[in-house]
């Protein structure tokens, strides 16, 4: 069964920066795309950012498009989401999942950006 474990979170001021790590386990982990998820108080879970199993490509979400940079380092089993330039908007709690959200969710990390 994998296991998906998130960290990094944390409250920081509008223009700053934070660094999310996703530990999975339970998987080959390199042979699957994962992606970063983020759920706002109220709303509905939306994608983030996805990486393909090499991590050649990326995609982004629009609204994190050139601030978001997500990276993996399959010797870790772990994914990143380097998050700059952050706004009060990006506060949510994040998941990591494989990038279509089928494996049990973990716990997440909350984010809160003040403005």
């Amino acid at each position: 069964q994998v296991q998906l474990v998130e960290s990094g979170g944390g409250l920081v001021q509008a223009g700053g920066s934070l660094r999310l790590s996703c530990a999975a386990s339970g998987r080959t982990f390199s042979t699957y795309a994962m992606g970063w998820f983020r759920q706002a108080t109220g709303k509905e879970r939306e994608f983030v950012a996805a990486i393909s199993g090499s991590g050649y490509y990326t995609y982004y979400a629009d609204s994190v498009k050139g601030r978001f940079t997500i990276s993996r380092d399959n010797a870790k089993n772990t994914v990143y989401l380097q998050m700059n330039s952050l706004k009060p908007e990006d506060t949510a709690v994040y998941y990591c999942n494989s990038d279509g959200g089928t494996w049990p969710w973990g716990q997440g990390t909350q984010v809160t950006v003040s403005s």
